[in-house]
């Protein structure tokens, strides 16, 4: 399987310029993107990267990379990241890392946001096999729960438990995690416009209607997804 992230990764690499700005997600797929471009220094000297999480900031700034701050930024040139699953029309759900907000903002500041990874990511549509993860501020936690039921009735939504400390885990941001799931996935329009409406909610993991391509490597080669 990582022979297949790091075949997508490289494709990737061949859509970058020189004198950019390129956002990286997390996780070992964009690993393999980040020592694609290293690998090629008249390309690697040039760029100016930024990223969405703590253990991509340590790889870039290992490996020689110019980090920015998003803060300091209001556009990039592109966005580069992986997903738990994502469609055919580019709905993609990114559940597991719990950092989908700062995900989500630097994939909206990019000029072209592209998914990255091998071909079981790919499904015609989104199947319930991962959760939605709605981001909620401490004080709104029983009120957006209650809510999540009413609007979209899932099967379970529960606060995510750290399994490395007691207790809840705590975002970046200092709010909890919540973990909805349906036997079937309900329609993304429906999810994403009903869900970042409710007061107390700072993102959900839903990435709607914000990717533009998408690069996954089978057992057939490279395909690419627009």
């Amino acid at each position: 399987m990582n022979d297949l992230k790091q075949q997508a990764a490289l494709a990737a690499v061949k859509m970058i310029k020189e004198n950019s700005i390129v956002g990286f997600g997390a996780g070992s797929t964009i690993a393999h993107l980040v020592n694609g471009i290293r690998s090629l220094p008249g390309l690697a000297g040039t760029i100016s990267t930024v990223t969405s999480s703590y253990n991509t900031r340590l790889l870039l700034r290992q490996s020689g990379f110019v980090v920015k701050e998003m803060g300091d930024l209001q556009e990039i040139d592109l966005y580069f990241d992986g997903c738990d699953q994502f469609d055919s029309r580019l709905s993609a759900l990114k559940s597991g890392g719990g950092i989908h907000t700062r995900e989500k903002i630097l994939a909206s500041m990019a000029r072209e946001f592209v998914l990255i990874g091998d071909a079981s990511k790919y499904v015609e549509k989104l199947d319930g096999k991962y959760p939605l993860v709605v981001e909620v501020i401490p004080d709104a936690l029983a009120f957006v729960m209650s809510r999540v039921q009413q609007l979209l009735n899932p099967s379970e939504c529960r606060v995510r438990m750290s399994d490395k400390k007691d207790g809840a885990v705590i975002t970046e941001n200092g709010n909890f995690l919540l973990d909805c799931r349906w036997t079937v996935f309900p329609d993304p329009e429906v999810v994403n416009e009903k869900v970042i409406r409710i007061p107390g909610v700072l993102e959900h993991s839903l990435f709607f209607n914000i990717a533009r391509l998408g690069i996954i490597a089978g057992a057939e080669g490279i395909k690419i997804i627009r």
